[in-house]
C-alpha cells in the first residue's frame, strides 16, 4: 500500500529550521556584542575578529534573508576610505554610550537593517546634563564644539563618496560594454552600488539624527540655564551643521562646499589704494 502520507509538514520543517537559524544568529550577534569593541588611542577601534569576521559574516546571511542586496566583491580603496570616513559620522569616538552603540554596531554589520535607527533625541542632553562642570556655560561650548566638529568632517567624506559614487557609475557602463556577463558579475556589481548609496544615506541619516539631538539640547538648555552669549554660539555651530547635511544630501552638490557663510572682504579703503595720504606736521 503506498504511502499517502501529506508531505507538507516536511516543508514547515525547512520553514522552522530557518527561523530557528535565524533565530540563533540573533542570539550570537546580541552575546557577542556584550564585549563592547576594544579601542586605542583616541577610542579608535582596535582589530577584531569577532567585530571584522564574525559579526559581518551573520549580518551577511541577515541582509540576504531580508531579500537586500548583498556583495560578495572586494572593496576598492576608496570604498574601503568611505566606511572608515563614515564611521566617524555615524559614531564618533566624543558620543560615548548616548549614541546607543550596541545597536549601531548590529547596522553596521548588517545584522539590522537602517531604517531600525530609531534613537531617542533627548538621549545626548541627558549625557551632557550629567557631567558636573564648574560653569553651566560649559555644556553651550560643548554643543557647539560636537556640532562644529561634526560639520568639519562632512567634506572629507562627500570627497570621497564623490569618487565612489563616479566609480559605481563606471562600473555599470563597463557592464553594459561587455557582451556576456554572469549573473555573479551582474548580481554582485548592483549589490555593491546599492551599498555604497546606502552607507552614505546611513551617514547622512546619523546626521541628521545628532542635528536633531543637538536642537533638542540647546532648547532645553535655554530653559535650564539661560545664557544669551552661549546661546548665540550654540545656534550658529548648529547652523553650521545643518548646511553642511544639506550639502552631503543633496549629493555634496549645490552649496558652498566652505560654508554657508562667505568672509567679508576688507574694505579698499584700508589697502592704500586711493590718493589719500596723512597730513603732514611740521
Amino acid at each position: 500500500m503506498r504511502d499517502r502520507r501529506d508531505k507538507r509538514p516536511a516543508q514547515n520543517g525547512a520553514s522552522t529550521a530557518r527561523s530557528a537559524g535565524l533565530l540563533a544568529l540573533a542570539v550570537v550577534s546580541v552575546s557577542l556584542l556584550a564585549c563592547s569593541r576594544p579601542t586605542g588611542d583616541f577610542d579608535r577601534p582596535k582589530p577584531s575578529v569577532v567585530h571584522d569576521k564574525v559579526l559581518p559574516a551573520i549580518g551577511y546571511e541577515a541582509a540576504r534573508n531580508r531579500g537586500e542586496p548583498v556583495s560578495r566583491f572586494n572593496l576598492t580603496d576608496d570604498e574601503r576610505l568611505l566606511r572608515d570616513r563614515g564611521w566617524t559620522l555615524i559614531r564618533p569616538p566624543y558620543t560615548e554610550d548616548w549614541i546607543a552603540g550596541s545597536q549601531v554596531e548590529l547596522i553596521r554589520t548588517r545584522i539590522l537593517p537602517e531604517a531600525d535607527q530609531t534613537l531617542d533625541t533627548g538621549r545626548y542632553y541627558s549625557y551632557l546634563r550629567s557631567d558636573r562642570y564648574e560653569s553651566s556655560d560649559v555644556r553651550y561650548d560643548r554643543v557647539a564644539a560636537d556640532a562644529l566638529g561634526d560639520a568639519e568632517l562632512v567634506l572629507p567624506f562627500c570627497e570621497v563618496a564623490e569618487r565612489v559614487a563616479a566609480a559605481d557609475e563606471e562600473r555599470l557602463r563597463a557592464l553594459g560594454r561587455r557582451d556576456i556577463s554572469t549573473k555573479e558579475e551582474l548580481a554582485g556589481a548592483q549589490a555593491r552600488v546599492w551599498e555604497n548609496r546606502q552607507f552614505t544615506s546611513w551617514a547622512a541619516l546619523s546626521l541628521r539624527y545628532r542635528l536633531k539631538s543637538y536642537r533638542f539640547a540647546i532648547d532645553a538648555l535655554e530653559i535650564e540655564t539661560p545664557s544669551d552669549d552661549k546661546i548665540w554660539d550654540a545656534n550658529t555651530a548648529w547652523k553650521r551643521l545643518a548646511a553642511q547635511i544639506v550639502f552631503l544630501e543633496k549629493g555634496c552638490t549645490g552649496i558652498n562646499r566652505f560654508g554657508q557663510e562667505s568672509v567679508a572682504k576688507r574694505s579698499r579703503i584700508y589697502t592704500g589704494w586711493g590718493l589719500e595720504r596723512p597730513v603732514e606736521k611740521k
